[in-house]
């Protein structure tokens, strides 16, 4: 029996504990601050804010490259000797991230490439799922976790309110005037990944406590979620009060389990301090 390995992306903001848990293999993604490259994970959510505040530009993203993922799937490779890797990357709708993987696995056999069509928390969802599973059954084949994992790919929802529509203005996700009349009427978007791609759905007026209520009842009323597991997303600087609030809404509506998520710094370069989102995978 060859062991099966799990990796991903930082974007998948999956949390150390849980990576550590299951033993999935992370490769970091880049943030470009003041001609500078850092991986991500190694900068402080805190010093992206930072540098907004001070210069009202947010730093650029950029994938992990080919190279790169030669150099992880090595390392995988020699750290777990004839081992078979399953890698369910970030979307490639939004990132150049899951082609330079394809260029890199032609250098490798027993690697199987999964494009999750999805990002942060839709993506963390998945990667549980495929870490469950094979923690499940250790003993399965990796074409058919390969194909349970592929199965799972369009069930995975994720829906989330920036924490800043001044971020989605710099980041180009927004015009200056949009960005000014939805200041000035508390207008918040709701971002969701639909096939691969964030679009702008729907708009919540008001506070984020209420807007935050508003997008999760919306969400558990579009998609059939299973309530074995929900993920919440929040990037720093969401109150304390919304986030237990949003644990007594989860529990409400049967939710047995539930995870908080902190977006990393793919996420946060876009969406901004006190954002709030969801995840789940429908049943």
């Amino acid at each position: 029996m060859r062991r099966i390995i799990l990796s991903t992306e930082s974007g998948a903001d999956l949390p150390g504990d849980l990576a550590e848990k299951y033993n999935v293999q992370v490769v970091p993604m880049h943030i470009i601050m003041d001609g500078k490259d850092y991986l991500d994970g190694s900068l402080p959510v805190e010093e992206i804010y930072d540098y907004y505040e001070r210069t009202k530009k947010i730093p650029s993203t950029t994938s992990t490259n080919a190279h790169e993922y030669q150099e992880f799937f090595s390392k995988i490779r020699e750290t777990y000797p004839g081992c078979t890797i399953i890698h369910i990357g970030y979307t490639s709708k939004a990132s150049s991230s899951f082609q330079n993987a394809v260029i890199a696995a032609e250098e490798f056999d027993d690697i199987f490439l999964i494009d999750a069509l999805n990002v942060t928390g839709g993506l963390a969802a998945i990667v549980m799922y495929a870490a469950k599973l094979l923690e499940k059954e250790p003993g399965i084949e990796p074409l058919r976790l390969v194909e349970k994992i592929e199965e799972a790919v369009p069930k995975s929802r994720l829906a989330f309110i920036p924490g800043s529509l001044e971020f989605l203005r710099a980041g180009g996700r927004v015009s200056n005037m949009a960005s000014l009349i939805g200041t000035l009427l508390k207008i918040k978007p709701c971002i969701e990944l639909k096939d691969g791609k964030l679009v702008s759905t729907k708009k919540y007026r008001g506070k984020m406590s209420g807007a935050a209520e508003k997008l999760f009842r919306d969400y558990i009323n579009e998609f059939n979620i299973d309530r074995e597991q929900l993920y919440f997303i929040y990037s720093l600087g969401l109150d304390e009060s919304i986030k237990q609030r949003m644990d007594e809404a989860a529990k409400e509506n049967g939710f047995q389990n539930v995870r908080w998520i902190q977006a990393g710094g793919m996420i946060s370069t876009h969406s901004g301090a006190g954002g709030f989102g969801v995840a789940g995978l429908e049943r």
